[in-house]
């Protein structure tokens, strides 16, 4: 498997893992949703939207649009009365918006050059200063902080008292593909 090969596979379980996590949050309760827990973005609603945003931004970076900004984000005001909302009013809808989300990134992947990975992309955050990373990098960035991201919500769930966690682990997903 080559690095380009191997970073779609990343992707790919990235994808996976949260189509997961939001089946295992649909269940819950508006109030579980957004109980505040001392973890992650304080919330397994804030902790998705924040996930979502994440994979927005940097997509957005990477096909140019480096000052790219999330619904919900307010520019020179951030945090908005939507921090932690995203701007989204549901879990349906934020699940909703992952979907196009998904196929961007899909779209994205399958035109990528391995020789892509080594350029230089520019992202500027939302206080205004700019940053140059290597492509490969971001790219490796957005799994390895969407599974990091993962860690978090599951402990949430755990500490909502969900019976049933989501098995997120990538030979998990390798293996049901198998089956």
């Amino acid at each position: 498997m080559n690095a380009l090969d191997l970073v779609r596979r990343l992707h790919e379980h990235r994808a996976w893992v949260n189509r997961k996590l939001l089946e295992a949050a649909f269940p819950l309760s508006e109030d579980s949703l957004k109980k505040a827990l001392p973890i992650g973005q304080g919330s397994v609603w804030k902790s998705l939207v924040h996930l979502h945003a994440a994979e927005y931004v940097w997509l957005e970076a990477l096909l140019g649009n480096g000052a790219a900004l999330v619904r919900g984000d307010v520019p020179g005001n951030l945090p908005g009365n939507q921090l932690g909302q995203g701007g989204f009013g549901s879990l349906a809808e934020l699940a909703e918006a992952w979907s196009p989300l998904e196929g961007r990134w899909r779209t994205y992947l399958a035109g990528l050059s391995e020789g892509a990975l080594d350029e230089m992309v520019l992202k500027t955050s939302s206080s205004g200063q700019q940053s140059s990373t290597r492509r490969g990098d971001i790219l490796l960035h957005v799994c390895t902080h969407a599974q990091y991201t993962t860690a978090q919500v599951i402990n949430m769930l755990r500490q909502l008292g969900v019976a049933s966690l989501p098995d997120t682990m990538l030979i998990t997903m390798a293996r049901q593909e198998r089956a």
